[in-house]
């Protein structure tokens, strides 16, 4: 059977504005592995100082002007917070996309949008600064959802507002104000939002890997940067 919204996204590629800048000519993009057997040493993203310095070297060795990566992927990093700890089995699998930059990066709309929530989520290891929009794609809704924002930027919009297709929608947020993590956007594609507003689970049970999947394809069909890998 088709996918109504895969097809339609692939369809539509051609027309999507960038989410953050990068030429092709120019820019260059590095993978990031945070799996257990990738390119962090145990313990180190629970010291967020180090953690930082860690992503920063690995971007400016690696000659990239972002590094990127995490759609699918299992990550014992998580184990910095109690707040993946909870229920039956500890939250480690990432369902969204992470480009990793410089605080103040800045952060587009793909396509025209309404904001549908906003979010403050202040807990260490979460989103902080977050922003959820509402699409409609050949009649077809989804969300896309933007975490680790600068507060500024959630301060400064509101629900139901539109935002055009190009327009500047948030900035890389810095630790005190992203959850505690080194710069990045996590991006993150929502086919049922459901009854959340300002936030959605980004990380999740492994044991319920094809249903969290199933509702949040791969970013990448928005993005469209894994082939410059």
């Amino acid at each position: 059977m088709t996918d109504l919204l895969i097809a339609s996204l692939l369809r539509n590629q051609s027309g999507f504005h960038p989410v953050v800048s990068f030429d092709p000519g120019t820019d260059r993009l590095a993978l990031l592995d945070l799996t257990r057997e990738g390119d962090l040493l145990p313990g180190i993203a629970a010291r967020l100082e180090e953690f930082q310095l860690v992503i920063e070297q690995l971007r400016l060795k690696r000659g990239a002007t972002y590094l990127i990566g995490g759609y699918n992927e299992l990550r014992e990093i998580y184990s910095r917070s109690e707040l993946f700890e909870a229920g039956e089995e500890p939250r480690r699998l990432h369902i969204g996309i992470d480009i990793w930059g410089p605080a103040g990066t800045q952060v587009f709309a793909f396509m025209g949008g309404m904001v549908h929530s906003l979010g403050w989520n202040d807990r260490l290891g979460d989103y902080g600064a977050t922003i959820i929009l509402l699409h409609q794609l050949d009649g077809i809704p989804f969300y896309t959802l933007y975490g680790h924002l600068s507060k500024a930027d959630i301060d400064a919009l509101s629900p139901g507002q539109y935002i055009n297709r190009g327009q500047l929608l948030a900035h890389f947020g810095a630790p005190a104000e992203n959850g505690q993590w080194p710069p990045h956007l996590h991006f993150q594609l929502i086919r049922d939002i459901g009854l959340y507003s300002g936030d959605y689970p980004g990380v999740v049970q492994q044991r319920q890997r094809d249903l969290w999947l199933q509702n949040c394809p791969d970013p990448d069909l928005i993005l469209q940067l894994n082939k410059f890998l």
